[in-house]
Formats: C-alpha cells, sequence, structure tokens
C-alpha cells in the first residue's frame, strides 16, 4: 500500500474562477520529513486531529511531520484568486499558516462543527464548497493578467504583462504581492518549477533536458538552480523522494481522478 492516498475533485462551475480544486488525503502511516514544494497556491485546510486552517503561498519547500493515519481535505485556490473568498490579502499568509477562525471568526467556528460532525471525507468537501461563496466582482485587468501567467505555467514577460494590466512594473509587482502573496517573477518561476514537476511526474524515466526546454528553462542548469532554492535538492533527488501529493497538482480529469502520492 502507498503511504498515501491523494484525490482532487473539480469545483462546481460557479466557484471555478477561484477554485482549482477540492482535493483530500489518507495517510496510512506516520510521516516525517513530508516534503511539499510550492506552487503558487493557497489553500484551506481541514482534519479532525488539526482542526481548520489557511496555508498561504509558499517560497520554498516546506517540511511537515505527522505521528500516524490521518484524513485530510482542501481547497486549493487558483495563483492569486484566494483573497477574495478568504477576505483576506494573501500577502500576509505567505510561507505561514492561520487558523481560519481568526480569519473569519465566527463564521469559522460554526464551518469547523460542520465538517468535525461529516461522516466521511466527501462529505467535508461537500461541506467546505457550500461554505465558499462566488464573489460578485468583475473580472479586473490584474486577476486577467495572473490567469493568463498560470494558464502560461509561469513563462511569460511579466513586463509585458504590467503594460497589458495598464500598470507600471512596480504598480504590477505590489498587486501581485498582494493578491497572490509573491512578486510577479518569483511567482513565474514557481508556477514554471511546478509545471516542470507535473512533467516530470508523468514521464517514467524523465529527461531533465527535455523538461527543462518544454517549462521554458533557458538549459538544464537553470532547472538545477530552481530546484535546488526551491527544495536544496537537484531535480533527480527531489522527484526521488517526492512523498508529496503535491507534485501530482493539476493531474485531474473532466471527471475528476485519483492519484496516489
Amino acid at each position: 500500500m502507498a503511504p498515501a492516498c491523494y484525490r482532487e475533485h473539480l469545483p462546481a462551475p460557479a466557484l471555478a474562477r477561484w477554485v482549482e480544486c477540492f482535493w483530500q488525503v489518507q495517510r496510512y502511516a506516520p510521516a516525517i520529513d513530508w516534503a511539499v514544494p510550492p506552487d503558487g497556491c493557497l489553500d484551506i485546510v481541514y482534519s479532525r486531529d488539526l482542526g481548520l486552517r489557511a496555508i498561504g503561498t509558499m517560497t520554498v519547500e516546506q517540511r511537515f511531520h505527522y505521528a500516524g493515519r490521518m484524513e485530510t481535505v482542501g481547497v486549493r485556490f487558483h495563483p492569486g484568486m484566494a483573497g477574495a473568498l478568504l477576505k483576506l490579502p494573501p500577502v500576509v499568509l505567505t510561507d505561514d499558516s492561520a487558523a481560519l477562525e481568526d480569519v473569519w471568526g465566527s463564521s469559522a467556528r460554526q464551518l469547523r462543527r460542520r465538517l468535525d460532525d461529516a461522516p466521511s471525507a466527501v462529505d467535508c468537501l461537500r461541506v467546505l464548497e457550500r461554505a465558499l461563496s462566488s464573489p460578485k466582482q468583475a473580472s479586473g485587468p490584474v486577476e486577467r493578467a495572473l490567469r493568463f501567467l498560470a494558464a502560461a505555467n509561469g513563462i511569460a514577460d511579466v513586463d509585458w504583462m504590467a503594460r497589458q494590466a495598464g500598470l507600471s512594473p512596480r504598480q504590477f509587482r505590489r498587486r501581485c504581492m498582494e493578491e497572490a502573496g509573491l512578486g510577479p517573477k518569483r511567482l513565474a518561476r514557481v508556477l514554471r518549477f511546478r509545471y516542470a514537476n507535473r512533467l516530470a511526474a508523468a514521464a517514467r524515466r524523465p529527461d531533465w533536458s527535455l523538461i527543462a526546454a518544454s517549462a521554458g528553462y533557458f538549459d538544464q542548469a537553470h532547472l538545477i538552480r530552481d530546484f535546488r532554492e526551491f527544495t536544496g535538492r537537484t531535480p533527480a533527488a527531489a522527484a526521488a523522494g517526492a512523498s508529496s501529493f503535491q507534485f501530482h497538482h493539476l493531474s485531474i480529469s473532466a471527471s475528476g481522478a485519483a492519484a496516489d502520492a
């Protein structure tokens, strides 16, 4: 049996503008140094042991320890899209987390009680989805720029994006930092790194030179530098030791799909 089983579920169409996926993971054994690499996203995470928390965008890989079996569910927002639903500037959570009660107050306490009463992980996901209301605000130029950057897997000229948004590079950096928790150049690098991991996970024997070219790196050395900065390891070592379900993001199909971590 794999040490963990991870599944992703598509959001309802009304939430698809902001939510990348809902997810669940079952860990069957204790985990030491469970590696979670940066992905440009902010999550709301719930487990009966750890409670309900907002997990901010990460600049580098984080490691976690779990004492035993655990079932966790969560909602992952598209890069830069969490603020409208969280009602908190994502930048305040970068490389950090907060109890959702500190953000939402009594509504988070009520949500926690509903999640505690849910009989299964799937029911927890339904409770989470019902708790999110689609914002009524129209799509603005910064949101559209961040959507373009995510769709391009970080392979984009951020100064050109700033011009398209009608902002100076400095203004765009500030807005991107506020809304995504990372500056645009850092976010682009994280998204490119994420894409390289997805390509490696899909390959039986990763060809890192080919992956570097496909993911928009100048060369393989450029890819290696990013992997060392984000994980402290070479690409091959990171892939060989990838215990984290995060390496399998965006593996969902139109009906939802599962990935063992």
